[in-house]
């Protein structure tokens, strides 16, 4: 469909630059100060992930995923069960963060038809959030202020809470106990984005919370499910956000950095509480059957981006990422119309308090070289962890540039 601004053209990309088919505002090159949509963890045609995918497409790009399988996504499901948090032992692979999300929600309704219990079939989320534009997803993504608005009224009624506060408030986690109690009868699942809510707002909210619902769930038998999509591989400064208090879902969504930008692809792994409960119903297998699942190309470059990862300090590159935000988009909290300033992790928002002007951002932006991706009331950076100091200043300088603009 038409869009409200002419697209830039990229030609190649490398290392965080990408490189324009035609100069704009002057640049040649833009710094990437979004990892495409949060992906690009390792920055552009990486020798290691580019051997792993040339390698694999020697031997073959794609084999269906039913009644046969490959070493790759194997390796990948094993690799992943290793490095997620305790008690999740299955993987189901598919090729989008939105189609992990239908399938966990997939996995909570048949868990319950199986037990013989059908009417849990509601989901309870905190306003705010976001999970994805397909059905399901849309369902729980935030009814009022998010891209779904549309579709209210046709979309299931879920049950929706207050968005988090940034602090943890005791009165705001009463709320949580006291709403997931009342509705348990009826909750599938309890469905969250971990410590920030993504494309719905750029908020973060105190890990404390998870804890709560974790314990809540507990309580009242309902299944909690973690949208880790963004905030997966170490983008908050834990490997998964789940990780700061140290919980465990029952149900967890991979995507995005999974690959590391190369190809889509995500997960959504289950205790064997989840997949035992699935087997022991009237249909004993996930009713849910991707044509790409556990793509062989997508499944190599997968691991080689996990192993990539892991082999290196990542903590502590994030760590530097995020001292740099902090110190470089600090001076924006002086500029006319800023709200706020807010940095985790790998992370960095400036939130206004006016709708942004995304073309007039956006070309401030790519005035000072860099290539951001202006939304509602924010501009955003969420860096490859490979970005240089010089680098990373130069984003904080553009944010500030577009937050001046917009």
């Amino acid at each position: 469909m038409p869009g409200r601004t002419d697209p830039l053209v990229v030609a190649s990309a490398s290392g965080v630059r990408l490189r324009l088919a035609e100069p704009a505002e002057g640049q040649a090159e833009l710094i990437d100060g979004m990892s495409s949509w949060w992906s690009a963890v390792h920055g552009y045609n990486h020798p290691v992930l580019n051997d792993a995918v040339r390698g694999q497409l020697d031997r073959m790009s794609h084999v269906m995923f039913g009644g046969l399988t490959h070493e790759p996504a194997v390796r990948l499901a094993a690799r992943l069960v290793e490095i997620t948090p305790e008690p999740l032992r299955h993987v189901f692979l598919s090729d989008s963060g939105s189609v992990s999300v239908e399938v966990a929600v997939k996995m909570c309704l048949q868990y319950w038809r199986s037990l013989g219990r059908p009417e849990k079939r509601r989901l309870l989320t905190w306003r705010g959030g976001y999970h994805g534009d397909t059905w399901q997803p849309m369902s729980v993504c935030d009814p009022e202020g998010g891209m779904h608005e549309l579709w209210s009224g046709v979309l299931q009624r879920q049950v929706f809470v207050d968005a988090p506060p940034a602090a943890y408030e005791e009165s705001y986690a009463e709320l949580l106990r006291t709403e997931i109690g009342k509705h348990a009868h009826e909750l599938a699942a309890v469905i969250v984005e971990p410590v920030v809510q993504g494309a719905g707002g750029m908020r973060f909210h105190d890990p404390e919370y998870l804890r709560v619902l974790r314990e809540a769930c507990d309580e009242h038998d309902v299944l909690l499910v973690l949208d880790e999509i963004a905030t997966g591989f170490g983008r908050t400064g834990k490997l998964f956000a789940a990780d700061q208090v140290g919980i465990s879902p029952d149900v967890m969504c991979l995507g995005k950095a999974l690959t590391g930008g190369y190809l889509s692809m995500a997960a959504t792994l289950c205790t064997s509480r989840v997949a035992d409960g699935i087997s022991r119903g009237e249909v004993p297998v996930l009713a849910h059957g991707p044509t790409f699942m556990g793509n062989p190309l997508a499944s190599a470059v997968a691991c080689a981006s996990i192993d990539l990862l892991l082999s290196q300090d990542w903590e502590a590159e994030v760590k530097r990422i995020e001292t740099g935000l902090r110190e470089g988009l600090a001076p924006a909290a002086g500029l006319p119309g800023v709200r706020e300033v807010r940095v985790l992790g790998a992370i960095g928002v400036v939130q206004l308090d006016h709708e942004v002007d995304m073309a007039a951002a956006t070309r401030a932006a790519v005035r000072e070289g860099v290539w951001l991706r202006p939304f509602r009331d924010l501009i955003y950076t969420m860096p490859p962890y490979v970005t240089g100091d010089e680098d990373l200043a130069l984003i904080c300088a553009a944010v500030r540039a577009a937050a001046s603009a917009g």
